[in-house]
């Protein structure tokens, strides 16, 4: 199979993992992006991957993959932030802040917003009002219809005054 033919075949994987991953159907939708990153390893691929681990609860192997994704294309910036909410998530915070920062400056990056939102629940929850209060206005500059955003940054507001 030439290489056209191995992307084409790849692409296809991905796509009905991507499927099985929207069902629910993880260890399925695995399966399929496995064998994509077989043919033609895509950093969105190793991603989505660890994305599905991370929803089994596999945290470590996810943030493995994200980092099988940024050697792969370290401009793609979903597996910085993906590392740091897993971080977040395994209750590594200040290991997270360095991940965020790094999603945030990524140049192929369409979701600042999340970064941004990770870093000022980090702030917050170390009682760092400025910073968290700048970082829900940053991931709401990034995307006004961001409801989680614009109802952490009130609640906090409220809280100051």
């Amino acid at each position: 199979m030439n290489t056209v033919d191995k992307k084409k075949q790849a692409q296809q994987y991905f796509d009905q993992a991507e499927q099985h991953h929207i069902r629910g159907e993880l260890e399925h939708a695995a399966e399929l992006y496995i064998k994509s990153i077989e043919l033609y390893p895509t950093a969105k691929a190793y991603t989505w991957l660890g994305w599905a681990y991370s929803m089994m609860g596999r945290l470590q192997e996810a943030i493995e993959e994200c980092q099988n994704a940024i050697r792969t294309d370290p401009n793609f910036g979903n597996p910085y932030n993906d590392i740091g909410a897993y971080l977040i998530e395994l209750g590594e915070d200040s290991a997270a802040i360095s991940w965020l920062e790094k999603a945030i400056r990524a140049p192929d990056y369409e979701s600042r917003a999340f970064p941004h939102m990770n870093l000022a629940r980090i702030w917050e929850s170390q009682l760092r009002w400025k910073k968290a209060i700048f970082g829900y206005k940053e991931a709401l500059r990034e995307n006004p219809d961001y409801k989680q955003a614009f109802i952490a940054l009130k609640k906090l507001q409220a809280l100051l005054n």
